[in-house]
């Protein structure tokens, strides 16, 4: 079994704020990251995601809880225990291209090296392969301003991997780059975890950018775990509806279950066909994903094409149910036209209670820190 790397144990960070009061930015995380894995660490402005990975670092002190390195323990409430980010071993890169405009690429990637006093035979080693991994070969006398935006970033990622780091917490290290790079980085950055064998902490608000390079992801809201899982799991599983509505297209629909049959809401005459779930409340959410919809002429929930919009990949549909109007993605094969009349099924849909408004008005709050 692969060794832990990376362990939080019940761990609080609380802020005082001058317009907002008191805020639990991060509420009793606790979790486990592996040697070797990518972990990313997802979830919207104000869920607690760049606390937590600050406190890994040692840039943040803990409220409560523990953290342990390899097995160390860097922070403690308890114990009263801070170590700071220089003694923790790890490989830091933000999402500022945080590279030294005066020195050359070379002197930017050689500077914690030098910092511990490394052998100049020692330094000219380590920064010649650095610089190979991160395709920079060549470029050494170059300084920052003149190359791009991909290839300052991949400076402070050869400066990470130079003093070869057990774990590298990566704060959102590809959002200032264009969508293409953006791709390619994300290639490279699994390529070089898998030469160098090192652990990857990764915040991102993107889920698709998560979900691409994630062996694991924890899922945030509001200051809480919501869920950790696969990136697979987390789509086709996810725990409630916050997370459902993060990963992916989603589509609800309000729903009433009456004498254990389910309607749209706004038409209680026409039952949508699918089974309750077993613990049933008179009103819930269904929730499924647009292409997760099959839309036919023969069976199902009867409606009409109000909408119809042809894609590249695929067509999507606006179809009325009772009051509400759900999204339909299909391939181009099935096609109907806009005004058509159309059958509704929902396969194998997930079910949620209808949310409290109160956590709407928390997340903006939130984002407001």
């Amino acid at each position: 079994m692969a060794q832990v790397q990376v362990e939080l144990r019940h761990v609080t960070k609380k802020f005082t704020t001058k317009t907002l009061g008191d805020i639990v930015a991060v509420d009793d995380f606790s979790f486990q990251v592996y040697e070797g894995e990518c972990f990313s660490i997802l979830g919207p402005s104000g869920c607690g995601k760049t606390t937590c990975l600050r406190m890994i670092a040692g840039f943040e002190d803990l409220t409560e809880g523990e953290i342990y390195l390899s097995g160390r323990p860097v922070s403690s409430s308890k114990a009263n225990l801070y170590v700071p980010p220089e003694e923790r071993d790890l490989g830091m890169v933000f999402q500022a291209f945080a590279v030294w405009p005066h020195m050359t690429v070379f002197e930017n990637v050689a500077f914690p090296l030098r910092i511990r006093k490394v052998n100049r035979a020692e330094v000219e080693r380590r920064v010649k392969q650095a610089l190979q991994h991160t395709s920079l070969a060549g470029l050494e006398d170059v300084y920052p301003s003149d190359l791009s935006g991909g290839q300052q970033q991949r400076i402070a990622l050869a400066r990470a991997i130079v003093t070869k780091p057990k774990v590298m917490p990566l704060d959102e290290p590809l959002s200032n780059l264009d969508p293409h790079l953006r791709e390619t980085m994300r290639f490279e950055l699994k390529e070089l975890q898998r030469k160098l064998g090192f652990t990857i902490i990764f915040v991102t608000h993107d889920q698709s950018e998560a979900m691409a390079i994630s062996d694991r992801m924890l899922v945030a809201d509001m200051g809480k775990i919501m869920q950790i899982d696969t990136p697979e799991n987390l789509y086709n599983r996810p725990i409630n509806r916050f997370v459902h509505s993060f990963l992916g297209e989603s589509t609800f629909l309000k729903v009433v279950i009456k004498d254990g049959q389910v309607y749209a809401e706004g038409d209680l005459e026409q039952p949508l066909g699918v089974a309750p779930p077993p613990d049933a409340e008179p009103e819930m959410i269904l929730a499924t994903r647009p292409n997760a919809i099959e839309i036919t002429g023969d069976t199902g929930y009867q409606s009409r094409i109000e909408t119809r919009i042809f894609l590249t990949d695929r067509t999507e549909y606006l179809i009325p149910l009772g009051s509400q109007k759900v999204k339909v993605q299909t391939p181009h094969r099935i096609a109907f036209s806009q005004g058509d009349s159309c059958r509704v099924r929902f396969v194998d849909p997930m079910w949620y209670p209808v949310e409290d408004s109160d956590a709407e008005k928390e997340r903006a709050r939130r984002q407001l820190i």
